[in-house]
């Protein structure tokens, strides 16, 4: 088989297919609204920790309710919660829409609507990981995962560039309303998939189901490091995408296509990144290359954060995006190939706890500390502090660790 055929092995499956072109089309709706909302915040309170706080509430229910959310996925049609998660995050981009374009939409309405999405989302989440790993054989699941990477980091180099030329001609009432749209395409393929039911199963209490999950995962060393990697990773990796105005607008002066710009560049390098770990699912000691480029990731990210050369900008944005998504990409397939189906949703859901509850926390901690210190010195810090613990975690090297794997 040709490398080009086994980088994309996955999409030989067609209920594969159907979802991650459906996904994608989303995907890129949400980062057409990500651009249009971060803006108008900024623009409207010229704030950046009310730009934190919005990212802190739309990541924020996955502390909550992410856990309750993989015991369903593991007890209920995945499908479904999902076509019900994607009916309520496009009810919140209509309503964020309608209500621009009737007037000036309140602070507060568009911070509640980010906390309803990521609700959603909450629920959503697990059931679509614990779904993609199920439309392909095991032998062709982590290209699958990899290939879902592609997807979503694809999109946001599209979503950006589509959301310039929406704002421009439309405004944000344009970028919110295509992003209500979008979600009709993952509506109508989950409707027309074949495969994804989960077998029924003896039905048990919802703590005792959650709590067989915790142990799975907390009971194992190498599935242990990877939870604690994805939370640093996350908290500390993530606020740099979620400042990126702030280094558009105050640190090289540019408008909101700056800002797109600059999500199109670490989107392409997301893509190139999620590329690699596709054309070597078959990689080894796949613990040790992940650490080490969280490691890279700690350097590149401190660099960008003290660049003001804009071309130099750009090109360490370019590589935290390959570095970033890389491991993004092999941590969910380490944690995906090494757990059975019926504990799947579970598992996932306490990675995504740890993944996407960092991000509320990381984006908070950031935003307070913009408060006293400038935005690019706490991002600094930030990559310092990946830096530090990535090193101890190589200089352990423990046996039966995420090292191991």
């Amino acid at each position: 088989m040709s490398r080009l055929a086994t980088t994309f092995k996955a999409f030989s499956y067609r209920d594969y297919r159907l979802l991650w072109f459906g996904a994608f089309t989303s995907s890129i709706g949400t980062w057409m609204q990500k651009v249009a909302q971060s803006w108008l915040i900024l623009t409207m309170t010229g704030s950046a920790f009310l730009l934190g706080l919005d990212a802190f509430l739309g990541d924020f229910p996955f502390l909550a309710f992410s856990l309750v959310g993989g015991v369903l996925a593991d007890r209920i049609d995945r499908r479904r919660i999902l076509l019900l998660s994607q009916v309520v995050q496009m009810s919140a981009a209509t309503l964020l829409a309608s209500w621009l374009f009737f007037g000036k939409v309140p602070i507060a309405l568009i911070l509640s609507l980010s906390f309803v999405t990521g609700l959603a989302q909450a629920f959503g989440g697990p059931a679509y990981q614990a779904l993609v790993p199920t439309l392909v054989p095991k032998e062709d699941m982590a290209n699958a995962v990899a290939l879902n990477s592609i997807q979503f980091n694809l999109a946001r180099v599209v979503g950006p560039v589509f959301a310039g030329f929406a704002f421009a001609g439309l405004g944000a009432v344009g970028c919110f309303s295509l992003n209500a749209l979008s979600f009709l395409a993952p509506i109508a393929a989950l409707i027309v998939m074949r495969m994804g039911a989960i077998e029924a199963r003896p039905a048990e209490k919802v703590l005792t189901s959650l709590r067989a999950g915790l142990d799975a995962v907390f009971s194992s060393p190498p599935l242990r490091g990877l939870v604690g990697l994805a939370f640093v990773g996350s908290f500390c990796a993530y606020p740099l995408v979620t400042f990126l105005p702030v280094f558009a607008k105050d640190v090289f002066g540019m408008g909101a296509q700056g800002y797109s710009t600059f999500l199109a560049v670490f989107g392409v390098g997301a893509v190139a990144g999620a590329l690699v770990v596709a054309a070597l699912s078959k990689i080894e000691r796949r613990g040790l290359v992940v650490v080490s480029m969280l490691f890279v990731y700690g350097i590149l990210s401190t660099a960008f954060s003290l660049s003001r050369v804009l071309v130099l900008s750009y090109v360490l944005l370019f590589l935290c995006g390959v570095a970033l998504i890389f491991c993004v990409a092999s941590l969910m397939t380490l944690m995906q190939t090494n757990v059975e189906d019926s504990l799947r949703g579970r598992v996932v859901s306490v990675y995504t706890l740890a993944f996407r509850g960092a991000m509320p926390l990381g984006n908070l901690m950031a935003g307070v500390l913009t408060t006293q210190l400038q935005a690019p010195f706490v991002l600094a810090l930030n990559g310092v502090l990946l830096t530090l613990v990535t090193t101890t975690v190589l200089a352990r090297r423990g046996k039966g660790g995420v090292l191991s794997l």
